[in-house]
């Protein structure tokens, strides 16, 4: 099988992650006039996909160590396409939270496996650009649901048709994922050596595969092959990456980036745009950014490292935040949707070099494979919550404090994360997920 077809099928789970995401950023305006939606009930219309986000990335990885990476994902593919069509259908408030809160548990298991499936099946000259595949794919999934979106947005009703065509990647997926082997390094894990011979060889187009399957048998010797209880995320081996998958993944979304991704035309509608069609086809531009400098990064992440991308593209999100900070204040409402528009493009675009596709692909190499699983989902259920508290009280900041203000914080927290990285995260690339392992033991045990 061509690596290339397991990479693309998968990293439907990034496209579904993106669309369900970006797509209420859309549907919003029109939700809230319909059900007649405060601020605060418009924040809960979004947070609660975001609470179903972190249950569902708390209980995917002991449910991928204990089951398998590619089963799960065919589950969760299910979940996508009922939540999406409950969304679609709602006829009132509780039916289309239901929906949400469904998407949200299939968006929190998929934006935690994707990248772990993705991690584990890549060779490691390779892994930076195939993990990141995922993140691309959540910046196509989020710019085409803008452009649904903008297409839909003079359609009576039409925002149930945005909702609903959520649910076609996730039959692809599920059924994209029958035909995928399971990860091999999870097989070996489990003892089930031969069947991680054959995926090996599936996915390597028949090479001679000895040499990479003796290095998961010696990691499997380290670790016993079995599941190891939940106390061994205190372990000196396991407490470093720990600080560091957490840490980023709270620095993630309290530089504000999801605000962006779920409230742009909002903030647009703020700045002075003349309609909300307006705002959500600007919306759509910063798409195009997203997606474009995602692609970038692809190219880059083997090459330049993930470090330097890391901390080129936190420093570009603080000065473009001070630059949006500074617009809000000057108010000037002509002028002030250029330098919204232009600013939040330019920290779309910093953010998708750095911590957009880095975080997840850090967190999908750093941990060891006896606990890998659960601790991409303790740092996932840490960025989900993140995302929860950040989403639920962004309305209500810029009513009570102001435009500046909120943007003002943001960027203090950005300045924050810049300094969290130049401290405390390694370079990865180029190197198999068992040297990253023996690294973090030996830097452990010094400790």
């Amino acid at each position: 099988m061509n690596f290339k077809v397991v990479a693309a099928t998968a990293s439907l789970g990034g496209l579904l992650f993106g669309y369900d995401t970006g797509v209420v950023s859309g549907a919003l305006p029109f939700i809230r006039d319909l059900f007649q939606l405060s601020e605060a009930m418009q924040g809960f219309v979004v947070s609660i996909a975001l609470l179903g986000a972190a249950a569902g990335a708390a209980a995917a990885g002991q449910l991928a160590d204990a089951y398998g990476r590619r089963k799960v994902i065919i589950v969760v593919a299910g979940f996508f396409v009922v939540g999406a069509l409950l969304c679609a259908i709602a006829g009132n408030v509780p039916v289309l939270l239901a929906g949400r809160l469904i998407l949200g548990v299939a968006i929190g298991v998929a934006s935690m496996l994707t990248p772990l499936y993705l991690a584990e099946m890549a060779p490691a000259d390779k892994r930076g650009s195939v993990v990141s595949l995922n993140q691309m794919c959540i910046t196509v999934g989020i710019l085409l649901s803008y452009i649904v979106a903008y297409l839909l947005s003079e359609m009576d009703g039409g925002w149930r048709w945005m909702l609903a065509i959520g649910c076609l990647p996730g039959v692809v997926l599920g059924l994209g994922m029958i035909a995928l082997p399971e990860s091999p390094r999870w097989l070996a894990g489990q003892g089930r050596h031969e069947e991680a011979a054959a995926a090996l060889k599936t996915l390597r187009g028949g090479a001679d595969v000895s040499a990479e399957l003796a290095a998961l048998r010696t990691d499997l010797t380290r670790s016993d092959g079995a599941l190891v209880p939940w106390s061994a995320l205190l372990e000196p081996r396991v407490r470093i990456p720990l600080i560091v998958g957490v840490g980023l993944a709270v620095f993630q979304q309290v530089t504000g980036i999801n605000t962006v991704i779920y409230y742009a035309p909002i903030i647009f509608e703020k700045a002075g745009m003349a309609s909300t069609s307006a705002a959500i086809l600007a919306t759509a531009g910063v798409g195009v950014v997203n997606v474009a400098m995602t692609y970038v990064a692809l190219k880059l992440l083997d090459t330049a490292g993930r470090r330097k991308l890391l901390l080129i593209g936190l420093a570009g999100m603080a000065a473009m935040l001070a630059v949006l900070t500074l617009g809000f204040a000057i108010g000037t409402e002509g002028p002030l949707a250029w330098i919204a528009t232009l600013s939040v493009a330019a920290y779309v675009g910093f953010f998708a070099i750095g911590l957009g596709p880095v975080f997840w692909l850090l967190i999908s190499e750093i941990f060891p494979l006896a606990v890998r699983g659960r601790a991409m989902g303790v740092a996932t259920v840490a960025n989900w919550g993140s995302n929860l508290i950040v989403s639920q009280v962004f309305l209500m900041l810029i009513a009570g404090v102001g435009s500046a203000a909120t943007f003002g914080l943001f960027a203090v927290m950005t300045v924050a994360a810049l300094a969290f990285t130049f401290a405390l995260v390694p370079e990865t690339k180029g190197r198999t997920l068992e040297e990253i392992e023996a690294s973090f033991a030996e830097t452990g045990a010094a400790r």
